[in-house]
């Protein structure tokens, strides 16, 4: 098992390892000059603790009947994490341009020539700064979003949005965005730490970004927020594990799909039929980008026993729940889906909380996969 712990990190010619960043530790004795360092090795210990870790931490699963109330109210829990935290829990994600450069303005002007070449070179992933990586659930990483405006005002959202969706059963070129020449949606936006990064960095005029949460709780502070666009963007209240309600878009209409933290949420089984959903929505040469728990992050090893829902699947405290995936996982369900793989990376990061003298490895997924273009046929 140590060695699925270090899967899948990409090799190139000549056996080098592709770098997710440009810090690197050479010298453990200078582990906390710095409040993280990237693409860390693992030693054999530290792979096999983490095994025997997950293992003891999974010994005792979480009753059926609790099991059956965290999923029937999902939505409820997250609605409470979100009343509680409003916008102050996660820091904006301006990584995501160097990540992704599928949503910065050039790509954008650039989609259709870059469709055949980009192969090449989003399989190296841009050089950030450790510092800008996301900031998750984790208590000593709290952090308030900069971008996010206050509350102008409040109406209910779900019967709002159900307004909405009820008027667009309607022909493929009358929905929100159908004059946009370039579409973005956001699954599982949360708050809008994506959303309003994207639509604050990138000015393209044929740019329309659709956000949907399951909660909401979120989508209200979303639509409230100062920077929320009506003309360029539109939230929704959206569950993507219902196969009953569909997206109001029509299908091959997309050109980026965002699964940022948001795919490990849901029940396992339910992962599969969720993405093929998604990847309806795609246009031909349109991508689908993803980045999410890796197998043995610190937060799968913080938990205690009796927190396990299914194998690598748990609970946390506030009801919310958390998979953590490995490369083979996630290839097993795009690919599933009708989508080629453009990226599949395992991104080790040593998080350093100098002022506590404390180490926090985390272990992180960051996907691309696009859905074909039509065959052609020579006549």
């Amino acid at each position: 098992m140590a060695a699925s712990c270090q899967e899948g990190t990409p090799a190139v010619p000549g056996g080098k390892r592709r770098q997710f960043g440009s810090r690197f530790l050479s010298d453990p004795a200078r582990v906390f000059h710095h409040n993280a360092w990237d693409n860390v090795e693992w030693s054999e210990e530290q792979a096999a603790a983490a095994e025997k870790k997950v293992r003891e931490n999974s010994t005792q699963r979480v009753c059926q009947e609790k099991q059956v109330d965290y999923e029937i109210n999902a939505h409820k829990y997250w609605n409470n994490f979100y009343k509680i935290h409003e916008n102050g829990f996660f820091k904006d994600r301006h990584w995501l341009f160097t990540e992704f450069p599928e949503l910065a303005p050039s790509q954008n002007q650039n989609h259709s020539a870059d469709l055949h070449t980009e192969n090449h070179w989003s399989e190296v992933p841009g050089c950030r700064r450790s510092e800008d990586g996301p900031d998750l659930i984790i208590d000593q990483h709290k952090c308030s979003s900069n971008s996010l405006g206050q509350k102008s005002q409040t109406f209910p959202v779900e019967e709002n949005v159900t307004q909405k969706l009820s008027h667009l059963e309607m022909c493929a070129d009358e929905f929100p965005g159908s004059s946009a020449t370039y579409r973005i949606l956001e699954v599982g936006c949360g708050v809008g730490n994506t959303v309003f990064p994207i639509l604050q960095t990138n000015n393209d005029p044929g740019l329309f970004v659709y956000c949907c949460d399951f909660s909401s709780a979120a989508i209200e502070l979303v639509q409230t927020n100062s920077a929320y666009d009506p003309s360029r963007c539109f939230a929704f209240v959206h569950d993507l594990c219902d196969e009953d309600k569909s997206y109001p878009l029509p299908s091959n209409s997309l050109d980026v799909i965002i699964l940022i933290f948001v795919l490990s949420a849901i029940v396992p089984d339910k992962m599969q039929k969720a993405l093929n959903r998604l990847s309806r929505l795609l246009k031909p040469g349109g991508m689908m980008v993803l980045r999410d728990y890796g197998r043995y992050d610190m937060a799968q090893l913080r938990f205690k026993k009796g927190q396990c829902l299914s194998e690598n699947f748990y609970v946390r405290g506030d009801g919310t729940r958390v998979y953590f995936f490995t490369q083979d996982e996630l290839d097993t369900l795009f690919t599933t889906a009708g989508l080629d793989k453009v990226q599949n990376l395992v991104d080790r990061r040593l998080q350093v909380n100098r002022g506590k003298q404390l180490t926090m490895s985390r272990v992180w997924i960051q996907c691309k996969y696009r859905k074909p273009l039509p065959s052609s046929t020579g006549s």
